[in-house]
Protein backbone atom coordinates (compact mmCIF):
# COMPACT_ATOMS: atom_id res chain seq x y z
CA UNK A 1 0.00 0.00 0.00
CA UNK A 2 1.12 3.38 -0.93
CA UNK A 3 2.13 5.43 2.39
CA UNK A 4 1.33 8.85 1.40
CA UNK A 5 1.99 12.08 3.89
CA UNK A 6 1.53 15.89 3.20
CA UNK A 7 5.06 16.90 3.83
CA UNK A 8 8.17 14.16 4.51
CA UNK A 9 11.01 15.43 6.69
CA UNK A 10 14.08 14.19 6.49
CA UNK A 11 16.10 14.85 9.23
CA UNK A 12 15.57 14.57 13.07
CA UNK A 13 17.80 17.22 14.84
CA UNK A 14 16.22 20.29 15.89
CA UNK A 15 15.54 21.99 12.54
CA UNK A 16 13.86 18.66 11.40
CA UNK A 17 11.35 18.56 14.56
CA UNK A 18 11.11 22.27 14.75
CA UNK A 19 9.61 22.25 11.12
CA UNK A 20 7.49 19.06 12.00
CA UNK A 21 6.16 20.18 14.69
CA UNK A 22 4.83 23.76 13.24
CA UNK A 23 3.59 21.74 10.44
CA UNK A 24 1.88 19.08 12.22
CA UNK A 25 0.19 22.35 14.26
CA UNK A 26 -1.23 23.67 11.35
CA UNK A 27 -3.05 20.33 10.27
CA UNK A 28 -1.11 18.60 8.06
CA UNK A 29 0.06 15.08 8.02
CA UNK A 30 3.80 14.85 8.64
CA UNK A 31 6.23 12.15 8.59
CA UNK A 32 9.57 12.26 9.95
CA UNK A 33 12.35 10.21 8.82
CA UNK A 34 15.64 9.90 11.21
CA UNK A 35 18.83 7.67 9.89
CA UNK A 36 19.75 7.23 14.12
CA UNK A 37 17.91 8.69 16.73
CA UNK A 38 15.94 12.20 17.70
CA UNK A 39 18.88 14.96 18.36
CA UNK A 40 21.45 12.50 17.69
CA UNK A 41 23.91 14.48 16.57
CA UNK A 42 24.72 18.63 16.95
CA UNK A 43 21.35 19.12 18.14
CA UNK A 44 21.83 16.85 21.40
CA UNK A 45 26.00 18.27 21.29
CA UNK A 46 25.33 21.89 21.15
CA UNK A 47 25.50 24.50 24.62
CA UNK A 48 21.93 25.88 23.55
CA UNK A 49 22.90 29.66 23.56
CA UNK A 50 20.54 32.07 22.35
CA UNK A 51 23.22 34.36 21.18
CA UNK A 52 21.57 37.56 19.77
CA UNK A 53 24.05 40.32 21.15
CA UNK A 54 27.46 38.92 21.89
CA UNK A 55 28.83 39.09 18.16
CA UNK A 56 26.72 41.12 15.98
CA UNK A 57 27.75 44.62 15.67
CA UNK A 58 25.57 45.72 12.08
CA UNK A 59 22.74 45.12 10.82
CA UNK A 60 22.45 41.78 8.00
CA UNK A 61 19.58 39.13 7.51
CA UNK A 62 20.89 37.00 10.06
CA UNK A 63 20.57 39.48 12.85
CA UNK A 64 16.89 39.79 11.89
CA UNK A 65 16.24 36.40 11.54
CA UNK A 66 18.41 35.79 14.42
CA UNK A 67 16.57 38.67 16.87
CA UNK A 68 12.76 37.12 15.57
CA UNK A 69 13.28 34.21 16.66
CA UNK A 70 15.31 34.58 20.23
CA UNK A 71 11.81 36.70 20.47
CA UNK A 72 10.03 33.37 20.25
CA UNK A 73 11.22 31.81 22.81
CA UNK A 74 9.79 32.85 26.24
CA UNK A 75 6.37 31.70 24.93
CA UNK A 76 7.82 29.16 22.90
CA UNK A 77 8.99 26.88 26.13
CA UNK A 78 5.34 27.27 27.71
CA UNK A 79 3.53 25.77 24.46
CA UNK A 80 6.25 23.46 24.03
CA UNK A 81 5.79 22.51 28.08
CA UNK A 82 1.63 22.12 27.26
CA UNK A 83 2.19 20.61 23.80
CA UNK A 84 4.62 18.00 24.90
CA UNK A 85 5.49 18.09 29.05
CA UNK A 86 9.06 18.55 28.02
CA UNK A 87 10.72 21.27 29.92
CA UNK A 88 13.33 23.35 27.57
CA UNK A 89 15.01 24.69 30.47
CA UNK A 90 14.87 27.91 29.17
CA UNK A 91 16.89 30.65 31.38
CA UNK A 92 17.29 34.10 31.17
CA UNK A 93 20.28 35.28 33.28
CA UNK A 94 22.28 37.20 30.57
CA UNK A 95 25.95 36.95 29.04
CA UNK A 96 29.33 38.43 29.67
CA UNK A 97 31.75 38.75 26.66
CA UNK A 98 35.53 39.09 28.51
CA UNK A 99 38.66 41.29 26.47
CA UNK A 100 41.64 40.95 27.65
CA UNK A 101 43.57 43.54 25.85
CA UNK A 102 43.06 47.18 25.21
CA UNK A 103 42.40 46.78 21.41
CA UNK A 104 39.85 44.73 21.47
CA UNK A 105 37.75 47.21 22.95
CA UNK A 106 36.87 49.12 19.92
CA UNK A 107 35.08 46.18 18.94
CA UNK A 108 33.46 45.30 22.00
CA UNK A 109 31.87 48.90 22.13
CA UNK A 110 30.83 48.85 18.23
CA UNK A 111 28.54 45.75 19.56
CA UNK A 112 27.25 47.45 22.75
CA UNK A 113 26.45 50.39 20.90
CA UNK A 114 24.64 48.30 17.81
CA UNK A 115 22.82 46.78 20.24
CA UNK A 116 21.58 49.76 22.01
CA UNK A 117 20.45 51.21 18.99
CA UNK A 118 18.39 47.82 18.17
CA UNK A 119 16.75 48.10 21.26
CA UNK A 120 19.09 45.48 23.15
CA UNK A 121 20.52 46.21 26.55
CA UNK A 122 24.63 46.35 26.44
CA UNK A 123 27.01 47.66 27.92
CA UNK A 124 30.73 48.03 28.61
CA UNK A 125 31.66 47.13 32.31
CA UNK A 126 34.83 46.66 34.18
CA UNK A 127 36.27 43.63 36.29
CA UNK A 128 35.41 45.86 39.12
CA UNK A 129 31.86 46.13 38.37
CA UNK A 130 31.19 42.27 36.99
CA UNK A 131 27.91 40.95 38.49
CA UNK A 132 29.75 37.17 38.26
CA UNK A 133 31.83 37.34 41.66
CA UNK A 134 33.66 34.18 41.16
CA UNK A 135 35.41 35.29 37.81
CA UNK A 136 38.94 35.98 37.93
CA UNK A 137 39.97 39.23 37.85
CA UNK A 138 42.56 40.13 35.43
CA UNK A 139 40.48 40.48 32.20
CA UNK A 140 40.19 44.12 30.77
CA UNK A 141 36.61 45.03 30.07
CA UNK A 142 33.37 43.05 29.32
CA UNK A 143 30.44 43.61 27.38
CA UNK A 144 27.31 42.59 29.59
CA UNK A 145 24.00 41.68 28.24
CA UNK A 146 21.97 41.09 30.97
CA UNK A 147 19.10 39.58 29.03
CA UNK A 148 20.34 37.27 27.06
CA UNK A 149 19.35 33.39 27.37
CA UNK A 150 20.05 30.06 26.86
CA UNK A 151 18.12 26.64 27.10
CA UNK A 152 18.95 22.66 27.26
CA UNK A 153 19.36 21.76 22.90
CA UNK A 154 18.20 18.11 23.82
CA UNK A 155 15.53 19.02 25.52
CA UNK A 156 14.05 21.59 23.05
CA UNK A 157 14.88 19.01 20.07
CA UNK A 158 12.79 16.40 21.75
CA UNK A 159 9.86 18.49 22.61
CA UNK A 160 9.40 19.75 19.21
CA UNK A 161 9.10 16.17 18.77
CA UNK A 162 7.27 14.73 21.06
CA UNK A 163 4.88 18.33 20.30
CA UNK A 164 4.69 17.13 16.68
CA UNK A 165 3.35 13.49 17.20
CA UNK A 166 1.02 15.21 19.70
CA UNK A 167 -0.19 16.98 16.68
CA UNK A 168 -0.82 13.86 14.66
CA UNK A 169 2.98 13.95 13.50
CA UNK A 170 4.86 10.21 12.44
CA UNK A 171 8.38 9.85 13.53
CA UNK A 172 10.70 6.97 12.38
CA UNK A 173 14.03 6.74 13.96
CA UNK A 174 16.57 4.39 12.46
CA UNK A 175 15.15 5.13 9.32
CA UNK A 176 17.67 6.31 6.50
CA UNK A 177 16.61 7.98 3.35
CA UNK A 178 18.82 6.90 0.76
CA UNK A 179 17.48 9.12 -2.17
CA UNK A 180 14.88 11.54 -3.27
CA UNK A 181 12.01 10.21 -5.72
CA UNK A 182 11.66 12.87 -8.84
CA UNK A 183 9.17 13.01 -11.43
CA UNK A 184 9.45 15.77 -14.12
CA UNK A 185 11.36 18.05 -11.82
CA UNK A 186 9.06 17.66 -8.72
CA UNK A 187 9.47 15.96 -5.64
CA UNK A 188 7.32 12.78 -5.03
CA UNK A 189 8.68 11.27 -2.42
CA UNK A 190 11.56 9.40 -0.57
CA UNK A 191 13.32 5.89 -0.67
CA UNK A 192 14.84 4.16 2.49
CA UNK A 193 16.50 1.41 3.12
CA UNK A 194 13.39 -0.77 3.24
CA UNK A 195 10.45 1.29 1.78
CA UNK A 196 9.36 4.33 -0.12
CA UNK A 197 7.18 7.15 1.02
CA UNK A 198 4.86 9.59 -0.76
CA UNK A 199 4.42 13.25 0.33
CA UNK A 200 3.32 16.60 -2.36
CA UNK A 201 6.82 17.96 -0.27
CA UNK A 202 9.87 16.95 0.91
CA UNK A 203 12.15 18.92 3.31
CA UNK A 204 15.61 18.10 4.04
CA UNK A 205 16.94 18.85 7.08
CA UNK A 206 20.62 16.55 7.32
CA UNK A 207 22.89 19.17 8.85
CA UNK A 208 26.27 18.04 8.02
CA UNK A 209 25.16 14.95 6.45
CA UNK A 210 23.37 16.85 3.71
CA UNK A 211 26.88 15.95 1.65
CA UNK A 212 25.23 12.42 1.21
CA UNK A 213 22.54 14.45 -1.73
CA UNK A 214 25.20 16.72 -3.03
CA UNK A 215 23.31 16.62 -6.31
CA UNK A 216 20.27 18.56 -4.83
CA UNK A 217 22.91 20.56 -2.33
CA UNK A 218 26.54 21.08 -2.45
CA UNK A 219 28.54 23.65 -0.01
CA UNK A 220 27.75 22.10 3.38
CA UNK A 221 31.39 21.81 5.54
CA UNK A 222 31.39 19.88 8.95
CA UNK A 223 32.72 21.73 11.48
CA UNK A 224 33.66 19.05 14.34
CA UNK A 225 33.73 20.93 18.28
CA UNK A 226 34.39 19.14 21.20
CA UNK A 227 33.09 20.23 24.50
CA UNK A 228 32.84 18.70 28.46
CA UNK A 229 30.61 19.68 31.29
CA UNK A 230 31.47 19.64 35.23
CA UNK A 231 29.42 19.43 38.32
CA UNK A 232 30.48 21.68 40.81
CA UNK A 233 29.64 21.68 44.61
CA UNK A 234 27.50 24.98 44.65
CA UNK A 235 26.47 27.43 41.59
CA UNK A 236 29.48 29.68 40.30
CA UNK A 237 27.86 31.93 37.89
CA UNK A 238 24.67 32.69 36.68
CA UNK A 239 25.60 34.36 33.29
CA UNK A 240 27.05 32.61 30.05
CA UNK A 241 30.69 33.50 29.67
CA UNK A 242 32.38 34.01 26.39
CA UNK A 243 36.02 34.55 25.76
CA UNK A 244 38.06 34.03 22.77
CA UNK A 245 37.87 30.01 22.02
CA UNK A 246 36.36 29.28 24.85
CA UNK A 247 32.17 29.70 26.44
CA UNK A 248 30.92 28.32 30.01
CA UNK A 249 26.98 27.85 30.28
CA UNK A 250 25.91 27.21 33.32
CA UNK A 251 22.92 24.40 33.50
CA UNK A 252 20.49 23.36 36.25
CA UNK A 253 21.59 20.94 39.01
CA UNK A 254 25.93 23.05 39.10
CA UNK A 255 26.14 21.99 35.91
CA UNK A 256 28.69 23.80 33.77
CA UNK A 257 28.92 23.33 29.72
CA UNK A 258 32.58 24.02 28.79
CA UNK A 259 33.51 24.51 24.60
CA UNK A 260 34.24 24.63 22.02
CA UNK A 261 36.79 23.65 19.96
CA UNK A 262 36.61 24.36 15.92
CA UNK A 263 38.09 21.57 13.63
CA UNK A 264 36.90 21.53 9.81
CA UNK A 265 36.27 18.70 7.52
CA UNK A 266 36.16 16.61 10.59
CA UNK A 267 32.99 13.96 11.59
CA UNK A 268 34.51 11.54 13.35
CA UNK A 269 33.45 12.16 17.71
CA UNK A 270 36.87 11.27 18.96
CA UNK A 271 37.41 13.71 21.54
CA UNK A 272 41.49 14.53 21.60
CA UNK A 273 43.45 14.59 25.34
CA UNK A 274 44.79 18.50 23.88
CA UNK A 275 41.16 19.51 23.46
CA UNK A 276 40.24 19.13 26.69
CA UNK A 277 43.86 19.99 28.19
CA UNK A 278 43.46 23.42 26.38
CA UNK A 279 39.39 24.25 27.60
CA UNK A 280 39.93 23.29 31.15
CA UNK A 281 43.10 25.62 31.16
CA UNK A 282 41.25 28.67 29.19
CA UNK A 283 37.80 28.04 31.05
CA UNK A 284 40.00 27.69 34.93
CA UNK A 285 41.75 30.77 33.99
CA UNK A 286 38.62 32.50 33.70
CA UNK A 287 37.04 30.89 36.69
CA UNK A 288 39.30 29.51 39.01
CA UNK A 289 37.13 27.64 41.62
CA UNK A 290 36.51 25.06 38.63
CA UNK A 291 39.71 23.26 40.36
CA UNK A 292 37.16 21.64 42.75
CA UNK A 293 34.88 20.58 40.20
CA UNK A 294 34.19 16.94 38.83
CA UNK A 295 34.17 16.11 35.38
CA UNK A 296 30.77 14.64 34.42
CA UNK A 297 31.13 14.20 30.45
CA UNK A 298 33.29 14.68 27.33
CA UNK A 299 31.68 14.66 23.89
CA UNK A 300 32.28 16.44 20.39
CA UNK A 301 29.48 17.22 17.59
CA UNK A 302 29.25 18.09 14.43
CA UNK A 303 27.99 21.51 12.75
CA UNK A 304 27.33 22.15 9.22
CA UNK A 305 28.73 25.50 7.59
CA UNK A 306 27.86 26.59 4.63
CA UNK A 307 30.29 28.85 2.75
CA UNK A 308 29.77 32.56 3.73
CA UNK A 309 27.88 30.93 7.38
CA UNK A 310 24.28 31.51 6.37
CA UNK A 311 21.94 29.30 6.52
CA UNK A 312 20.14 27.94 3.33
CA UNK A 313 16.59 28.35 3.36
CA UNK A 314 14.35 27.53 0.62
CA UNK A 315 13.54 25.44 -2.32
CA UNK A 316 16.17 23.51 -4.31
CA UNK A 317 16.78 25.28 -7.81
CA UNK A 318 14.92 22.81 -10.71
CA UNK A 319 13.41 20.31 -8.14
CA UNK A 320 10.03 21.40 -7.11
CA UNK A 321 8.32 20.83 -3.93
CA UNK A 322 12.09 19.27 -2.22
CA UNK A 323 13.21 22.24 0.63
CA UNK A 324 16.53 22.36 2.55
CA UNK A 325 16.81 23.88 6.19
CA UNK A 326 20.25 23.89 7.29
CA UNK A 327 23.63 24.87 7.14
CA UNK A 328 22.90 26.98 10.42
CA UNK A 329 26.33 26.18 12.02
CA UNK A 330 26.89 27.84 15.39
CA UNK A 331 23.21 29.27 15.66
CA UNK A 332 21.43 26.07 15.19
CA UNK A 333 19.82 26.29 18.48
CA UNK A 334 18.97 30.04 18.35
CA UNK A 335 17.34 30.18 14.71
CA UNK A 336 15.33 26.99 15.21
CA UNK A 337 12.21 28.77 15.94
CA UNK A 338 12.13 31.29 13.42
CA UNK A 339 13.28 28.98 10.67
CA UNK A 340 10.16 26.37 11.69
CA UNK A 341 8.03 29.31 10.99
CA UNK A 342 9.41 30.59 8.09
CA UNK A 343 10.23 27.29 6.39
CA UNK A 344 6.14 26.27 7.36
CA UNK A 345 5.10 29.43 5.79
CA UNK A 346 7.39 29.19 2.86
CA UNK A 347 5.75 25.53 1.99
CA UNK A 348 2.32 26.61 2.54
CA UNK A 349 2.54 29.11 -0.27
CA UNK A 350 2.04 32.07 2.40
CA UNK A 351 4.28 35.27 1.77
CA UNK A 352 7.49 35.41 3.51
CA UNK A 353 10.10 37.78 3.84
CA UNK A 354 11.72 38.27 0.47
CA UNK A 355 14.98 39.57 2.16
CA UNK A 356 15.55 36.18 4.18
CA UNK A 357 14.48 34.05 1.46
CA UNK A 358 16.90 35.70 -1.07
CA UNK A 359 19.73 36.28 1.95
CA UNK A 360 18.87 32.59 2.73
CA UNK A 361 18.74 30.98 -0.54
CA UNK A 362 20.56 28.37 -1.99
CA UNK A 363 20.85 30.20 -5.48
CA UNK A 364 22.43 33.40 -3.38
CA UNK A 365 25.84 32.94 -5.20
CA UNK A 366 24.39 33.06 -8.75
CA UNK A 367 21.96 36.46 -7.27
CA UNK A 368 25.00 38.18 -6.09
CA UNK A 369 27.07 37.53 -9.32
CA UNK A 370 24.37 38.98 -11.23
Amino acid sequence: MKQAFDQIVVGGGVMGTSIAYQLSKRGYRVLLLEANEIAAEASSAAAGMLGVQMEFEQNSALFQFAKESRALFPSLAQELLEDSGVDIQLIEKGALKLVYHEDELPRLKRIATFQTEQGKEARIISASTVPEKELATDFYAALYCPTEGQVSAPHLTKAFARGAERHGAVIYEQTEVTDFIVEHGKVIGVTTTDDSYYANAVVMTCGFKSGRFSSFIKGITPIKGECLSVITDKPLIQSTIFTEGCYIVPKRGNRLIIGATSKPNQTDKDVKVASVLHLLSRAKQILPALNKASIEKIWAGVRPMTHDGLPYLGEVPDVSGLFVATGHYRNGILLAARTATFMADFIEGKQVNQHFLTAFSLTRERLVSV
